[in-house]
């Protein structure tokens, strides 16, 4: 596994920091965010900056663009917020049937989004993408790394 894709809708607040912490947790990856309506050329939600920052994690040159065949092709594991965007893509790309999952398929749960809402329901739904970032992040380094989880 070479490179992981984060998908939400607007790419300005869940897959930005899905995107931070994965790829903070996977150092060895490409990890890239895209939405399925990209606010594109938007930066980040100011309040997921915010709380990103609090986790030393910094969004702030992030650019919102639009998902693509090509960024789906280049992904060898695509993560999405809900199951509607997973039928999206599914439908728009029929080639990464099998590789698309929701990022908290852990607890069967989609990540609301929390786009125009209070810094609580936005570090609410934060915690939810670090329960599936941290859930992601354990099983892809067991798959591309199993000596060194025996020691």
């Amino acid at each position: 596994m070479k490179s992981v894709l984060t998908v939400c809708i607007g790419n300005i607040c869940r897959s930005p920091m899905a995107e931070g912490l994965l790829a903070a947790g996977l150092p060895d990856l490409r990890v890239v965010s895209a939405g399925t309506g990209a606010l594109i050329g938007q930066p980040a939600d100011p309040t997921a900056q915010k709380l990103m920052r609090q986790r030393g994690i910094d969004i702030s040159g992030h650019v919102a663009q639009q998902v693509s065949q090509l960024l789906c092709r280049q992904a060898d594991l695509i993560l999405v917020m809900d199951l509607a965007q997973r039928r999206h893509l599914e439908s728009a790309y029929p080639f990464v049937r099998g590789k698309v999952f929701r990022l908290a398929e852990h607890m069967s749960q989609d990540v609301p989004d929390p786009y125009r809402q209070s810094e609580l329901v936005f570090a609410q739904v934060l915690a939810q993408i670090e329960s599936g970032a941290r859930a992601w992040t354990d099983r892809i380094l067991k798959i591309t790394q199993p000596e060194q989880q025996s020691t």
